[in-house]
C-alpha cells in the first residue's frame, strides 16, 4: 500500500515538471544613446589585447636572444 501511494506521488511530480514551461528568451537588445561609446570602449579593449599580445611575444624574443637561445 506505501508503494502504491509513493508510486503516484513519483508520477504526479514528474507529470508536474514535464508541463512547466522553458525559460523565455532574453529580451532583444534595445539602442540606447550610449551603444556607439561602448562599441568603442570594446574597440579600444580589443585593441590593448593585441597591442599586449605584441609585446609579449616581443619581449619574450628579445629575452631569448639575451640568453642566447635559438630562435622558435
Amino acid at each position: 500500500m506505501e508503494f502504491i501511494n509513493f508510486s503516484k506521488l513519483t508520477i504526479g511530480v514528474l507529470l508536474s515538471a514535464g508541463c512547466a514551461s522553458p525559460d523565455p528568451p532574453p529580451p532583444p537588445h534595445i539602442k540606447t544613446v550610449f551603444d556607439p561609446l561602448t562599441q568603442q570602449l570594446d574597440r579600444a579593449r580589443d585593441v590593448q589585447k593585441t597591442v599586449d599580445q605584441n609585446s609579449d611575444s616581443t619581449r619574450k624574443a628579445v629575452d631569448s636572444q639575451e640568453r642566447g637561445d635559438t630562435p622558435p
